[in-house]
């Protein structure tokens, strides 16, 4: 009975997702698990042979054709398949099909509304917004998803398109502000330019203790004058995250 022959240079992989990177004229894949370039790509997942099916590059992934050695270090510089797969995963295209992309889209906008949905309210009303109205709303604004950027990311946008349909605003964070020492006056003043509302206010001995409500996209930079500015003599304490009023709107 005659030997069956299999190329040495071809490898069969199934159930694969395929990144491709085109690079002088020359198309390289390679292997990986479904749903870990994504995370490798924003840091989550850090093992890359999580993410990878085998170190090797190949010129054609569903043949199983693996890339010729001189073509790597003619093209890479080097020979080394797993720094070779760690660029290709960092610069190459993601090969997805229709019902695998769509499905993703899908996901990520339900994912988007959901974080503009805890983080945001109706500022007419102070209370946050179902996920189901903030889908219709992002739905009338046509707005459209980033396949290759987290909902995090995207919340951040979609909040500013909103506000042309409905009224909406990042939930306030209660802060408690002490300051002190001779500049104290100097740093309120530059300070209440940052804050929202003013809470309660009172000076005992020249420090300062402030209780407000802030923007989150402000904590930073309060937090830089409390902390720095003052040469350690004040202090930026976080008493309610989220500032609102309980329950949900309406239809």
């Amino acid at each position: 009975m005659a030997k069956i022959f299999t190329p040495t240079n071809q490898i069969r992989l199934t159930n694969v997702a395929v990144v491709r990177m085109k690079k002088c004229g020359k198309r390289f894949e390679i292997a990986c698990y479904r749903n870990k370039v994504v995370s490798w790509r924003n840091n989550v997942e850090k093992d890359l042979d999580e993410v990878l099916q085998t170190h090797t590059v190949f010129t054609n992934v569903s043949k199983g054709q693996v890339a010729k050695k001189e073509d790597l270090v003619k093209v890479f510089g080097t020979d080394n398949a797993t720094d070779i797969c760690k660029e290709i995963l960092a610069k190459g295209e993601l090969q997805v099909s229709d019902k695998e992309r769509s499905s993703h889209i899908d996901s990520l906008f339900k994912d988007i509304a959901t974080t503009v949905a805890e983080r945001c309210i109706n500022p007419d009303t102070n209370r946050m917004y179902p996920v189901t109205m903030i889908e219709k709303a992002m739905k009338d604004c046509h707005i459209s998803v980033k396949p290759n950027k987290n909902a995090k990311q995207q919340a951040l946008e979609v909040i500013s398109q909103l506000k042309t349909v409905i009224p909406i605003e990042r939930a306030q964070m209660r802060v408690r502000v002490t300051l002190s020492g001779k500049e104290a006056k100097k740093l309120r003043e530059k300070m209440t330019q940052l804050i929202s509302k003013v809470e309660s206010e009172e000076w005992s001995d020249g420090t300062l203790n402030m209780v407000c409500l802030i923007d989150p996209g402000h904590f930073r930079e309060i937090d830089e004058i409390a902390r720095v500015e003052t040469r350690g003599q004040g202090t930026l304490e976080l008493v309610n995250l989220k500032e609102m009023q309980e329950g949900e709107e309406e239809f």
